[in-house]
């Protein structure tokens, strides 16, 4: 009876692997066909295959990429519309601006110059009146004198109704009346024994007011003690 030799293990398992991976390999490049195969029964079924991973990455990543440059862009217009609204808000508020004060130059300057035309057209009246009376002839008329005198007090009556429609006040002090140094002028002092110092004993001239505004003060000469009098 033969006895066989029993088969010895190796003792290199790094030589046994790298052997079957060699055969492995060995074997794929001998049979193309059958990776072919296999990628074809991937494609029928539906299942997914490495092209289509790497396809579908790519469109992932320029999808976002047009959406975010969608999107600046959207906000890069809407910023040019509000910039456009904006100006022209501004191009109106100060065209307004401008005519405001244009008008309102114009209405100051008329206001200047026609500031007294209500009681210019007042004076006319009186102007009128006067001209008449030098229009009178004064030479071999009976009562002329008495006309005259009629029409310069009516000419009085129509400037003080002018004066009075327009706010302008006489001032008009008496005799005895204790000097006012805010409207009254005093034009020199005159020794007297009816009138007593620092009063009014005679007028010069009368004073006017606009409103509370002094426009000339009345003219006064004011009474002071006699001489030799304490």
């Amino acid at each position: 009876m033969t006895v066989g030799k029993s088969e010895k293990p190796s003792d290199n398992p790094a030589s046994e692997t790298s052997a079957t991976a060699s055969s492995h390999e060995s074997e794929a490049n001998e049979n193309p066909e059958g990776d072919q195969t296999l990628e074809a029964f991937s494609r029928k079924d539906g299942l997914p295959t490495d092209e289509h991973y790497s396809a579908g990455s790519d469109a992932e990543t320029g999808s976002a990429v047009d959406s975010g440059e969608e999107d600046e862009a959207d906000e890069w217009e809407a910023l040019r519309a509000e910039n456009a609204r904006l100006r022209d808000e501004s191009l109106r508020a100060y065209a307004d601006a401008e005519n405001a004060r244009k008008r309102a130059q114009t209405e100051i300057s008329n206001a200047r110059r026609f500031a007294l035309e209500g009681f210019a057209s007042e004076l006319l009246n009186v102007r009128d009146s006067l001209d008449l009376a030098k229009s009178v002839d004064l030479d071999g008329a009976e009562g002329v004198v008495e006309r005259v005198v009629e029409g310069l007090e009516l000419t009085l009556k129509q400037l003080d109704s002018a004066f009075e429609q327009f706010s302008v006040f006489e001032i008009s002090p008496e005799v005895g009346d204790k000097l006012d140094p805010e409207s009254h002028q005093a034009m020199t002092l005159a020794p007297s024994s009816d009138v007593a110092p620092n009063h009014i004993c005679q007028v010069i001239q009368k004073g006017y007011r606009l409103h509370d505004r002094l426009l000339r003060p009345a003219r006064v000469i004011v009474a002071k003690a006699p001489e030799g009098e304490d």
